[in-house]
C-alpha cells in the first residue's frame, strides 16, 4: 500500500469512527422530498424550463470563455438585470455558483489593513474566502452583536467587512438585519449578507435585505446563490455600480472562471420573473413551513428550513435512512456541517407540497425520534 493509500484509508478510519462517512446517491424516484432547497419548486415550472430550453438552443450549452474573454452573453445581462429588478439593488454580477460568488467578494474586498469579521455560524464558502484572501480574520459569536461591536472597537485595521447570513442554513434562524446595520455603521464597516436562503423565500421574495428596508444601502452588499428558491444554479454579487467595477476586475472567482452556462441563466431570470408574477407561490412555501413546524412540534424559523436535533451524529443518519426507505427525503447534518455541533434533521419547506406528505413525513419524523432526542 503506497503512501497516499495510507492516507486516505486512516482519514476514512477517523470519519467512520466519528459517525461523519457522506455519500453521493442518485435521487430515488416516487418520494416525497423534504430534503432539497428548491424552495418554491421553481426548477421544473413550465416558464423556467422553457427559457433554459431556448437559451441552449440560441446559445449552445456552455459560454466557452471568461466574462471578461467573450464569455458574457446576453442572458447574463438579462439575469443581471432580473436579479435587480427582483431585489431592489443598483447593480448585480452573476459567477458561476454561489459559492464563487462569496469566494469572490470577501477576495475582493480583503486587504492588510482590512479586518474580515465573520458570524461564528456563517456557511464554509465565506469561510474558504476569508482564509484565502490577504485579510487578518475575526469571528465573533453567533448573533452576538455586542460580541461585534467589541471586535468592531477593538481592531487596529483601518476598514472592516462584516459577513453574515440573512437566514443560516443549518439553525433556520435570521439576522436582524436592522440592528446589525447599525453596529457595522457605528464603526464604519461594511456588511455582507449571503442570502442564499433569504431571495425568493422573504420580503415576498425580494429577500431579508430588501425587506429591512436597505436595498439602496451602499454598505450593504448582498451575496446569493441561484440554485435554492430561484430553482437553477450559479451565484451573484449585487450592490452598486461601483462594486460591481470592482469585482469585473478585482473578483479572482469571477475573472479566472468560465462564465455561467447560458441555459441555467436564463432560467434563474425567468424565476424571478416568476417570483415577482406568482406572489402566492412565496405565501405558499410559508403556509407549508408553519404546518411542518407545527406538525414536526418545533420552534418555527422564518425561512424554509426547519430542523429537528438529534442525539448524535449516528442517531441522525439511522433516522434519515429509515425515512429514506419509507420515502421520505429530509436533510441528515452532522459535523463538521453543523456549526454548533449539533446533530440535526433538516427539513426543508417547498410551495408545491401537498397536506398530506408534510402530515405524513412529519408524523414518520416523530414516531422514529421520540426516544432521546432533545427537544
Amino acid at each position: 500500500m503506497g503512501a497516499m493509500d495510507v492516507w486516505l484509508a486512516d482519514a476514512a478510519r477517523v470519519r467512520g469512527r466519528r459517525d461523519m462517512e457522506r455519500f453521493t446517491r442518485l435521487h430515488p424516484e416516487a418520494v416525497v422530498d423534504f430534503a432539497g432547497n428548491d424552495y418554491l419548486d421553481l426548477s421544473r415550472h413550465p416558464q423556467v424550463v422553457a427559457a433554459a430550453c431556448e437559451a441552449m438552443e440560441r446559445h449552445g450549452a456552455g459560454a466557452r470563455a471568461s466574462r471578461v474573454v467573450t464569455g458574457t452573453l446576453q442572458v447574463h445581462a438579462r439575469l443581471e438585470q432580473a436579479l435587480c429588478q427582483l431585489t431592489g439593488r443598483e447593480a448585480a454580477l452573476v459567477f458561476s455558483s454561489g459559492y464563487t460568488a462569496n469566494l469572490g467578494i470577501l477576495g475582493a474586498l480583503s486587504s492588510p489593513d482590512t479586518l474580515l469579521v465573520l458570524d461564528a455560524h456563517i456557511h464554509a464558502s465565506l469561510i474558504d474566502g476569508a482564509r484565502a484572501s490577504r485579510s487578518p480574520v475575526a469571528t465573533f459569536a453567533h448573533q452576538d452583536l455586542a460580541a461585534l461591536d467589541t471586535v468592531l472597537a477593538e481592531r487596529t485595521q483601518r476598514r472592516a467587512v462584516v459577513a453574515v447570513e440573512s437566514v443560516y442554513s443549518v439553525l433556520g434562524d435570521a439576522t436582524d438585519l436592522a440592528a446589525m446595520v447599525e453596529v457595522c455603521r457605528r464603526h464604519d464597516a461594511v456588511l455582507v449578507v449571503d442570502e442564499a436562503h433569504g431571495i425568493g423565500v422573504l420580503g415576498q421574495g425580494r429577500g431579508a435585505v430588501h425587506a429591512a428596508g436597505l436595498a439602496d444601502a451602499d454598505d450593504v452588499i448582498v451575496t446569493a446563490t441561484l440554485s435554492k428558491a430561484l430553482g437553477s444554479m450559479g451565484g451573484a454579487v449585487l450592490g452598486s455600480a461601483a462594486l460591481r467595477d470592482h469585482l469585473v476586475n478585482a473578483a479572482r472567482s469571477f475573472l479566472f472562471d468560465t462564465a455561467l452556462a447560458p441555459a441555467p441563466a436564463a432560467a434563474a431570470a425567468s424565476a424571478c420573473a416568476v417570483i415577482e408574477a406568482e406572489p402566492s407561490r412565496v405565501q405558499r412555501l410559508h403556509d407549508v413551513a408553519d404546518l411542518l413546524a407545527n406538525e414536526l412540534g418545533v420552534a418555527r424559523t422564518p425561512g424554509a428550513v426547519q430542523s429537528r436535533p438529534m442525539p448524535s451524529a449516528a442517531d441522525a443518519f439511522r433516522v434519515s435512512q429509515q425515512l429514506r426507505e419509507a420515502g421520505v427525503l429530509v436533510g441528515c447534518f452532522r459535523p463538521p456541517s453543523v456549526p454548533d455541533g449539533i446533530s440535526r434533521l433538516r427539513v426543508t419547506a417547498h410551495s408545491d407540497a401537498a397536506h398530506s406528505d408534510v402530515c405524513r413525513a412529519a408524523q414518520l419524523i416523530r414516531e422514529l425520534t421520540s426516544v432521546g432526542a432533545p427537544a
